[in-house]
């Protein structure tokens, strides 16, 4: 299974965006009992947690540079995972990735998370 993010874009500091991720392969069904979550990555820096939510929907972990300003959500039916971006930031430039964990709980462990697809990038103008 591969995750595909998607609805990156420019915006100004303050905006909002939403990311969506998609799962394409042959064993789409499996990611509705993964965990799921979204890393980032800037130029010259390492890919870093931003969130995660476990494979029911009903818990969720955020980076704590990105709490209250961001939210992660599932849909299992579509096998989609989202992030909304709200009060963005400079700082947020980044490509933005999705991946799946193979726990089922929330996890911020870079080494957990499989299925990586191309990034979105996000970038946030001042």
């Amino acid at each position: 299974v591969q995750l595909q993010a998607s609805g990156g874009g420019t915006v100004q500091a303050g905006g909002s965006l939403r990311l969506a991720c998609a799962a394409s392969g042959r064993y789409i069904r499996t990611i509705s009992n993964n965990a799921l979550g979204w890393f980032r990555q800037a130029p010259g820096k390492e890919r870093e947690f931003v969130a995660s939510i476990n494979w029911r929907g009903d818990s969720t972990g955020y980076a704590d540079f990105v709490k209250g300003r961001f939210t992660i959500s599932r849909d299992n039916v579509r096998n989609a995972l989202y992030l909304q971006m709200d009060s963005l930031k400079t700082d947020d430039t980044a490509v933005y990735y999705c991946a799946k964990s193979r726990s089922s709980a929330v996890t911020s462990h870079l080494d957990y998370y499989t299925g990586w697809g191309q990034g979105t990038q996000v970038t946030v103008s001042s």
